[in-house]
C-alpha cells in the first residue's frame, strides 16, 4: 500500500508540475515531448486529486475550468483506455449512463440542422426545428440537478478530495446558460452568427466532456467507494427529483423510517429538534396558521413581525369563529371546497396600513390524497412586488 500510495504521489507530483506550466504559459509543450514515458502511467482517479490540490491552493475558477480541459486533453487516451468498473443494469449510475446516451443522441440530431442553419439563419423552418431540438436538450440539464443534489453531498462525504465536483458543477452552469441563451436567440429575428456559433459549440464541447468525465473518471471511482445501499437510495433521490430521459425501474421500497430518534423529529428530508422547527416557522417571513381536518386551530408561528395578531387563545377554537361574520363564508367556501378536492389553493391580496398583503389558504393531504387541514400563510410583499431584474450579487 505504501509503495501504491507512493506511486500516486509521484504521478500527482508531475501532474501539478504540468498543471502549473499550463497556467503559467498557457501551454504545455515542452512537458508533453520530455515526458513521453509518463504521460501513458496515469490513472483516472489522479485527475479527482489532481483538481482536489489545485483548488485547495486557490486558482481561478476560470483559470482551473480551462485547465482542466487541456489537461484532460493530454491524458484522454490513458484515461479513456483505462479498465474501468462498470454499474449494475438499472443502478443509479446505470441510470445515469443511459441519459446521457439519450443526450448525445439528441445532440447528433442538433448537428446536421445546425450545419444547414448557419448557411441561411433566415430559414424559419430550421429556427423552429432548433429550437425544439436544444428545448430537448434542455430538459437533460435534470441529469445535472441530480447530481448536484443527490450525488455530490455524499462524494462530500465519503471522499477527503472531493473539491473536483465544483469544477464540474460549474461547467454545468455553463451548459445551462448557454443552452437557454440558443433557446432566446433562435427566437430573435437577427442573429449575431458569431456569438450563436461559439454558444452551439461551447454546448457540444461541455457536453461531451462531461459526459467522458463521469464515465472515465466519475463514475468508476464511485462504484469503489460508495457503497451499494448508498447508490440505491441515491437512485430513488434521483427518480422522485426526475430523470430526464430515462427512469430506473425500480422494486416497490418496504423500509419504514421511525418518527423519532432520539430528541430528533424524522421529516423525511432530514432530522431535526424540537426547537429547531420552531425556529425555522418562527423566523420564515410569513405568518402561517394551521387548522386541521376537524375545523380547528392548531398552530400558528410568531415571526419578529406578525401581520394579523394571534393569541394562544385560539387553539382549539373553531375556524368559524375567528373570523367576522362578514368574511366566515368566504373561509367556509375554501375549506369545503379542499375538503372535496375541487380546489387546493385560494389567494387574496388586500392593502392595509400602507402595507401589500397577500393571503394565501393551501390544503394539507396525506399520501393517500386524504384531506388533513388547511394551512394560511400571510405575506406582506411590497418589496417582492418592486422586484426588477435580477440581482446575482451580495452587496450588503
Amino acid at each position: 500500500m505504501s509503495e501504491f500510495t507512493h506511486t500516486k504521489q509521484t504521478r500527482l507530483k508531475k501532474l501539478l508540475e504540468v498543471s502549473k506550466l499550463i497556467l503559467e504559459t498557457g501551454n504545455a509543450h515542452s512537458f508533453i515531448i520530455e515526458n513521453k514515458d509518463f504521460i501513458p502511467t496515469v490513472i483516472p482517479t489522479d485527475f479527482i486529486t489532481l483538481f482536489d490540490e489545485l483548488i485547495k491552493e486557490g486558482y481561478n475558477m476560470e483559470d482551473i475550468k480551462v485547465l482542466t480541459n487541456k489537461v484532460l486533453n493530454i491524458f484522454h487516451v490513458p484515461i479513456r483506455d483505462f479498465v474501468r468498473l462498470k454499474p449494475k443494469p438499472d443502478s443509479f449510475l446505470a441510470v445515469l449512463e443511459q441519459n446521457n446516451h439519450e443526450m448525445e443522441l439528441v445532440l447528433k440530431k442538433i448537428r446536421p440542422v445546425f450545419k444547414e442553419f448557419v448557411k441561411n439563419t433566415d430559414h424559419s423552418v430550421l429556427k423552429e426545428q432548433l429550437k425544439e431540438l436544444f428545448t430537448q436538450l434542455e430538459v437533460f440539464s435534470k441529469h445535472y440537478t441530480i447530481k448536484e443534489n443527490v450525488l455530490f453531498p455524499i462524494i462530500e462525504e465519503t471522499w477527503p478530495d472531493y473539491r473536483c465536483l465544483q469544477i464540474m458543477w460549474s461547467f454545468h452552469d455553463d451548459i445551462r446558460r448557454n443552452i437557454k441563451s440558443v433557446i432566446n436567440q433562435v427566437q430573435e429575428e437577427n442573429i449575431n452568427l458569431k456569438t450563436f456559433n461559439k454558444c452551439v459549440g461551447d454546448i457540444f464541447f461541455n457536453m461531451y466532456a462531461i459526459k467522458f468525465r463521469e464515465e472515465c473518471i466519475l463514475f468508476p471511482y464511485i462504484l469503489s467507494t460508495i457503497s451499494e445501499s448508498q447508490l440505491e437510495k441515491m437512485n430513488r433521490e434521483g427518480f422522485k427529483l426526475g430523470y430526464p430521459y430515462v427512469q430506473p425501474n425500480l422494486k416497490e421500497e418496504n423500509t419504514v423510517e421511525t418518527e423519532f430518534d432520539g430528541n430528533l423529529v424524522n421529516l423525511g428530508t432530514g432530522k431535526v429538534s424540537i426547537e429547531q422547527i420552531k425556529l425555522i416557522f418562527n423566523h420564515l417571513p410569513v405568518d402561517i396558521t394551521f387548522v386541521d381536518e376537524n375545523n380547528k386551530v392548531c398552530y400558528f408561528s410568531t415571526p419578529p413581525k406578525r401581520i394579523f395578531p394571534r393569541t394562544a387563545a385560539i387553539i382549539g377554537r373553531e375556524v368559524n369563529n375567528c373570523h367576522p361574520p362578514e368574511s366566515v363564508h368566504v373561509v367556509e367556501q375554501i375549506v369545503q371546497s379542499f375538503r372535496n378536492k375541487e380546489k387546493d389553493q385560494a389567494d387574496f391580496w388586500i392593502k392595509m396600513r400602507g402595507e401589500y398583503i397577500l393571503i394565501q389558504y393551501f390544503a394539507v393531504r396525506d399520501k393517500s390524497g386524504e384531506y388533513k387541514g388547511v394551512i394560511e400563510v400571510s405575506q406582506e410583499i411590497s418589496d417582492i412586488k418592486a422586484l426588477e431584474g435580477e440581482k446575482r450579487l451580495l452587496d450588503w
